[in-house]
């Protein structure tokens, strides 16, 4: 069931969806998967409060270098232009 009937942004039809999220705290990323309500037409991402209590405890922990129960997934680079 969707926290919303409609897309608040466009009115498009809105179904809910597994998604992946991309998160950031300080130089640190995390990606998590995460059940979210998607419009159809613009496809904007609607979260319940559940999930974006997730996001925020997942940014403090990217945030503080508390990472110790996430799995590394790889590196990542910056290349200067």
């Amino acid at each position: 069931m969707t926290l919303f009937p409609k897309c608040p942004m466009c009115g498009g039809e809105v179904v809910t969806k597994q998604t992946e999220r991309i998160l950031r705290g300080g130089v640190n990323l995390a990606t998590v998967t995460v059940t979210a309500d998607v419009c159809l037409r613009c496809g904007e991402r609607l979260y319940d409060p559940d999930t974006i209590r997730l996001f925020e405890q997942i940014r403090q922990k990217l945030n503080d270098q508390d990472v110790d129960e996430f799995e590394p997934l790889g590196r990542a680079f910056h290349v200067p232009a």
